[in-house]
C-alpha cells in the first residue's frame, strides 16, 4: 500500500462558484472556519503534503502557507483541470483529491483508496457510497500526467468517465452523508453539525 509519504492531498477549489451566487467556495464559512481551510485541516492527516487548487483570490489561499496551483489556463475547465495541475505540480507518486465544498469527508478516506489501489494494482481508486459514485473524491498515480493532459486537450470533462477508462477502482464507504456537498447557500445551511472543532 503506498505510504503516506509517497501521497500529496489537493484541494479542489478552482471552480467558478456559480450556484453560489458566484462566490469563491472555498473561502465562504462554515463552523466559523473557510471551506478549503477545513478540508486541508482535515486531509492533512491522511497525506504526506498538501496543496490547494485555486483560480481566484490567490493571495488568500497562499497566506496559509501551503503550495497553490492554479489551473493550466483560465478556461475554469473543471476538476479534471484541477487534477491535471496537481499531476503536474506533485513531487509524489500518488496524489489525493477533495473537493473544497465536502467538509465531512471520512477521516479514513485516502487510506481506504490507497489499499484498494494497492490491492487491485489499479492506478485510481474513486470513492462511492450509497451505490453512488463520488468522482472527485479521487486517488490518481502521477504516471497518467500525460494521459489526462492529452484528455483534456481532446476535450475530455468527465471525471468518471476518464478515469473509468484507466480502470479506476471503486471504493465503497457506507455513509453518503459523508461525501454531501455544497453548491448553494441553502445547502450550506442544512449541512448537520459537525464535530471536529477548529484547533486553535
Amino acid at each position: 500500500m503506498p505510504h503516506i509519504s509517497r501521497i500529496t492531498g489537493l484541494v479542489l477549489a478552482g471552480g467558478r462558484g456559480s450556484r453560489m451566487a458566484g462566490a469563491d467556495k472555498g473561502l465562504v464559512t462554515w463552523q466559523g472556519e473557510p471551506l478549503a481551510a477545513r478540508a486541508l485541516r482535515r486531509l492533512r492527516p491522511q497525506v504526506g503534503d498538501v496543496a490547494i487548487n485555486a483560480n481566484r483570490h490567490l493571495e488568500v489561499y497562499q497566506s496559509w502557507n501551503v503550495p497553490v496551483w492554479p489551473d493550466a489556463d483560465d478556461a475554469f475547465a473543471g476538476p479534471l483541470a484541477g487534477l491535471l495541475a496537481g499531476l503536474s505540480n506533485c513531487r509524489t507518486d500518488w496524489l489525493a483529491t477533495v473537493p473544497c465544498d465536502s467538509p465531512l469527508f471520512p477521516a479514513d478516506l485516502v487510506a481506504r483508496l490507497a489499499q484498494a489501489a494497492d490491492e487491485t494494482g489499479s492506478p485510481i481508486a474513486m470513492a462511492q457510497a450509497g451505490g453512488a459514485a463520488q468522482p472527485v473524491f479521487l486517488l490518481v498515480n502521477t504516471s497518467l500526467r500525460e494521459e489526462l493532459a492529452q484528455a483534456l486537450s481532446a476535450g475530455e470533462k468527465r471525471v468518471r468517465r476518464w478515469a473509468s477508462s484507466h480502470g479506476a477502482t471503486m471504493v465503497d464507504f457506507d455513509d453518503s452523508q459523508d461525501f454531501a456537498n455544497v453548491n448553494t447557500a441553502e445547502e450550506l445551511a442544512a449541512l448537520p453539525p459537525d464535530g471536529d472543532p477548529i484547533q486553535r
